[in-house]
C-alpha cells in the first residue's frame, strides 16, 4: 500500500479517537458523510486534474489545511520533522555542535557548542556555509539543512565555509556526534563573590529538572546560598512533565503545581510537587520576557501563585495550551492540542483565542481577563500571560539601536573584528575606542535607518508634489529631513551605552561561547540587576511578595 493511503487511514483513524467522541451519536452520522466527501473528492481531484498530481504530497496539502483552521500547535510530523521531536522528548540528537540562521541574507554559523567536532575543528561564528556535503546552500533551502546536519553519531559530513578575510573557501570534514541539549545553559554566582546563585534555564526536555538540581548543589557546596535568580526569558518551553520537575525544585512538598483539562473530566488531572525541594525558603527572583512560553509559564505561574519568588521582567509570551503526540504510520505523528493548563490559583494565561470567530469550532472559549489571589492574597490576573510583579525592560529605547540589532550589525562587526583582529583582545580595548570601531565599521556598511518620521515626510514631499505645493515648502521639508539625520548621529552617541552593551555580547561569544555571552550580558543587564538590588533590599523584597 502506497504511503499516501496509509497517511489517509491513519489520519481518518485520528479523527474516530482523538477526543471528537461525544455523548451524541449524531457526530458519528456528520463525520463519516465528511469522510465520504473527502475522501472522493481527493480521488476526482487526483485522477482527473489537468496536470499530473503527486498524490502523496496532494494528501499532505489537504491534511495541513484541514490542521491549519485550528490553532498553530496543532502540525502533522512527517519523517523528516520527527527528528526534532526526538529532540525536545530525549534531549539528544546526532550533529557537529553548530547552529545555523540567515544572516544578511547569508546562511550562517550563529552559534557553536563547546567541546563538539565544529568547534573544535575550527569553525567560527559568523562563517557563512556554502556546501553541504555537496549540496549549495542558499537562505532559500535553509529550513531543509538541519536535517542534513543532523544524522547518526559517527556518519561524516563535510562542510564548505567562507570566512572574512579568508580568500580561499574552508573545507570541513566533521563527524557527528551525540550531542545532549543542555537545559541549563549557564549558572554560577553573579556578580562574582556574591553569595547569590544565577541559573539560566533555555528548554524544559527531560533533563531540565535534574540539571537545575545539580548545578544549585554544585553552587550549594562552594558557599552559601542567600538568594537564587531563576532566568526563563526567551525559554519556549517544552515538555510538561519536565516543567512539572522544574518547579518542584523550589515548591514545598504537596503544593499544586498545574492543573490540565481537556474537553472531559476524564483528561483533566492535577500535577502536585511529590518531592522536598531542593530551597524552599531562599529569596527567589524569576525573571521573564515575551519569549517565556509554555513550560516555563508554568514554572512561573505556578511560582507566582504560592508567592515563592518575584517576577521580574515583562509580561510572558501567553501559551496556555497542552499538546499530545499521536505516533502515526511510516515515522510520522500528529501534534494535536488536547488540553488547556491553570496555575494553581485557576487562571489560564492562554493570550490568543483560536476559535474565535471560526466555523471550523461549534462554539469559541471565551479568554476573559479575571482577578485571581494567590496564596498571599495578592491578585494576579489571567487571559494575557505571566505579568510580572515588577515590570522591567531591557531592550534599548532608540529605534536606531533595535535597527542595528534587527539588521544584524553587531553580529556583523563582532564578526569582522575577530576574522581582522586576531591578537587583539577586545576585554583589553577601551571602550570609546571600540565604540570609534564600531562607527568606523557602520560608516562602510550598506546600513540605512528610516525613522517614522522621515518616512512621514517622504510621504509630505511625494503629496506635495502631486498637488503642486509651492517648492519652498518642499525645500523646508527637505531641510527638516538633513536635520533628522543630523539626529540620527547622535543618537548614536546618545545610546552609547546600549551599543557597546550589543558590541561586547557579540564579542564575548566569539572568544567564550554562549556561556561567556551571558556573562557579559549579566554585567549590563537592567532586569537581572534590578532583581539584584531588589535581593538587597529586604524589606522591597517582602513588599513586592506580601
Amino acid at each position: 500500500m502506497k504511503i499516501w493511503k496509509i497517511i489517509f487511514l491513519s489520519a481518518v483513524t485520528i479523527i474516530f479517537f482523538s477526543g471528537f467522541i461525544t455523548s451524541d451519536n449524531d457526530i458519528y452520522l456528520e463525520m463519516n458523510k465528511s469522510i465520504d466527501v473527502f475522501g472522493r473528492v481527493y480521488k476526482e481531484v487526483t485522477l482527473n486534474y489537468v496536470d499530473q498530481l503527486n498524490p502523496e504530497e496532494f494528501m499532505l496539502a489537504g491534511i495541513n489545511g484541514m490542521l491549519t483552521s485550528l490553532d498553530p500547535y496543532t502540525n502533522f510530523i512527517d519523517e523528516n520533522q520527527q527528528k526534532d521531536i526526538d529532540i525536545i522528548t530525549k534531549g539528544k540528537y546526532g550533529g557537529i555542535g553548530a547552529s545555523i540562521g540567515v544572516r544578511n541574507d547569508n546562511v550562517t554559523v550563529v552559534d557553536l557548542i563547546e567541546g563538539f567536532s565544529a568547534q573544535r575543528q575550527g569553525m567560527r561564528i559568523g562563517d557563512i556555509i556554502v556546501k553541504i556535503n555537496d549540496t549549495p546552500v542558499t537562505k532559500e533551502n535553509v529550513e531543509s539543512l538541519s536535517d542534513i546536519l543532523k544524522g547518526d553519531p559517527g556518519t561524516p559530513v563535510k562542510i564548505v565555509v567562507k570566512r572574512e578575510t579568508v580568500e580561499e573557501p574552508i573545507v570541513f570534514n566533521l563527524m557527528r556526534e551525540e550531542i545532549e541539549v543542555k537545559n541549563v545553559t549557564y549558572y554560577g554566582f553573579v556578580p562574582e563573590g556574591s553569595k547569590n546563585a544565577y541559573i539560566k534555564l533555555s528548554g524544559f526536555s527531560r533533563t531540565a529538572g535534574d540539571e537545575v538540581k545539580k548545578a544549585y548543589l554544585d553552587l550549594k557546596s562552594q558557599r552559601e546560598i542567600e538568594s537564587v535568580v531563576l532566568d526563563l526569558r526567551g525559554n519556549p518551553g517544552g515538555l510538561l512533565d519536565a516543567a512539572i520537575d522544574v518547579a518542584e525544585k523550589f515548591l514545598k512538598k504537596g503544593q499544586l503545581i498545574v492543573s490540565v483539562k481537556g474537553r472531559d473530566s476524564l483528561s483533566s488531572k492535577n500535577y502536585f510537587a511529590t518531592e522536598e525541594p531542593i530551597s524552599s525558603d531562599t529569596k527567589m527572583i524569576v525573571l521573564i520576557d515575551d519569549g517565556t512560553a509554555s513550560a516555563s509559564e508554568i514554572v512561573a505561574g505556578a511560582i507566582q501563585d504560592h508567592d515563592r519568588a518575584v517576577i521580574i521582567g515583562t509580561n510572558s509570551f501567553g501559551k496556555g495550551l497542552v499538546q499530545t503526540v499521536l505516533p502515526l504510520s511510516y515515522n510520522t505523528s500528529l501534534k494535536i492540542t488536547t488540553a488547556r493548563y491553570y496555575t494553581p490559583t485557576g487562571r489560564s494565561i492562554q493570550r490568543i483565542n483560536y476559535s474565535e470567530k471560526n466555523k471550523v469550532f461549534e462554539e469559541s472559549s471565551l479568554i476573559k481577563t479575571k482577578e485571581f489571589k494567590t496564596d498571599g492574597k495578592r491578585t494576579v490576573f489571567s487571559g494575557g500571560g505571566i505579568m510580572p510583579d515588577s515590570v522591567v525592560k531591557n531592550s534599548s529605547n532608540s529605534r536606531l539601536v533595535q535597527a542595528l540589532l534587527a539588521d544584524g550589525m553587531f553580529f556583523k562587526f563582532a564578526t569582522n573584528f575577530f576574522n581582522t583582529s586576531t591578537n587583539a583582545n577586545w576585554k583589553t580595548i577601551k571602550p570609546d575606542l571600540l565604540f570609534l570601531e564600531f562607527t568606523k565599521y557602520l560608516k562602510g556598511q550598506k546600513f540605512e535607518f528610516v525613522s517614522r518620521s522621515e518616512k512621514l515626510i517622504d510621504q509630505l514631499q511625494i503629496s506635495g508634489a502631486e498637488e503642486n505645493i509651492d517648492q519652498k515648502c518642499l525645500e523646508q521639508l527637505e531641510k527638516v529631513k538633513n536635520q533628522i539625520d543630523v539626529s540620527h548621529a547622535n543618537e548614536l552617541d546618545k545610546y552609547k551605552d546600549d551599543v557597546l552593551f550589543e558590541i561586547r555580547q557579540e564579542l564575548a561569544a566569539r572568544t567564550d561561547g554562549r556561556q561567556g555571552r551571558i556573562k557579559e550580558s549579566l554585567k549590563d543587564d537592567k532586569q537581572f540587576l534590578t532583581s539584584f538590588n531588589i535581593l538587597k533590599d529586604h524589606k522591597k523584597y517582602e513588599t513586592l511578595l506580601r
